[in-house]
């Protein structure tokens, strides 16, 4: 008797929430920018108020953490309908994606190119809030996410380039409050809290490419899980615990007390919880498990909160 085949991932895009709800016109565009799928935006989000709250604004620029959470819904449903337009033709030989509204042909590239726009324009109204510098810091991510779709076919790690383009908002948070607020500036925190980061994505990216491991191998599309193979569950350690260590030390930069290290214990033990409860040959599995990073930013949030706003 033959064994039964893993549990298949859901499709990329599915009618719930919210969405199901809307006029069956606008459906196709809300799945595009992915509207359906809250975590992406969470996970664009959680570096933006890492920044903020380590430099020390969380009460001072409350304000911006509303703004750049509207950012990142925007920006991330901007960025993706961009993705699938360069995509189309792959996502069509991907089961997973195979029913996203370009590559179905519910949405054409003229409609798309349109929703992109009108996206970007909401994005720039919460740019307009930020200071000067921050403006500025926000303006150089457009290359990064430009380029993007594009590394999946030239490295087998565009989950790094990833890491770049989602950590960004830890940059830009910092850069909102300025150095005032937690006095001389600490020669290593911002670098460390971003190489943290970037780290923190390679890792829960390469859990969400498991899903798609056998059809990426068929279309030669590269990514991070193919290069690790079996060591993927090692891969993905070593990653969280480069986060962890680049998290600790922007905590240490900007108070060197070790207490500081006991607000990142919690958001450890869940990192290492997703590793050693993962099953690579779960398509279903490894979704939930990269879901489950939206708690991981919360906890790490938390970490950040305490530390720069602790008197």
């Amino acid at each position: 008797m033959t064994a039964a085949p893993p549990p298949a991932a859901p499709p990329d895009s599915q009618l719930r929430g919210f969405v199901a709800l809307l006029p069956a016109m606008a459906r196709p565009y809300a799945l595009l920018a992915r509207f359906d799928r809250p975590i992406g935006w969470w996970l664009l989000y959680w570096p933006c108020t890492f920044g903020l709250a380590l430099a020390g604004g969380a009460s001072s620029h409350w304000p911006l953490f509303l703004w750049m959470l509207l950012g990142a819904i925007v920006m991330r449903g901007a960025g993706c309908v961009y993705n699938d337009i360069i995509d189309r033709d792959l996502d069509r030989q991907v089961t997973r994606t195979a029913s996203r509204p370009i590559a179905s042909g519910a949405v054409s590239r003229r409609g798309a190119w349109a929703w992109t726009i009108l996206l970007s324009l909401i994005g720039l109204l919460v740019l307009l809030q930020l200071p000067l510098r921050a403006q500025l810091i926000a303006l150089l991510s457009l290359a990064l996410v430009a380029a993007y779709p594009f590394m999946k076919r030239i490295t087998w790690w565009p989950q790094a380039w990833l890491g770049l383009v989602f950590s960004w908002g830890a940059l830009v948070g910092w850069a909102a409050v300025g150095w005032a607020a937690v006095g001389p500036p600490p020669t290593n925190a911002l670098p460390l809290l971003y190489a943290g980061c970037i780290a923190w994505v390679i890792g829960y990216d390469t859990i969400y490419a498991l899903q798609d491991i056998e059809d990426d191998a068929l279309v030669g599309v590269k990514s991070s899980a193919r290069a690790m193979g079996r060591h993927v569950k090692t891969g993905v350690a070593l990653c969280y615990g480069v986060a962890l260590a680049g998290w600790a030390g922007a905590l240490w930069s900007v108070r060197p007390d070790p207490l500081v290290f006991v607000a990142l214990v919690p958001a450890a033990l869940h990192l290492a919880g997703q590793v050693v409860t993962l099953d690579p040959d779960d398509g279903a599995d490894a979704l939930a498990k990269f879901r489950s990073n939206r708690f991981a930013g919360l906890l790490v949030f938390a970490a950040m909160l305490v530390v720069g706003n602790a008197p």
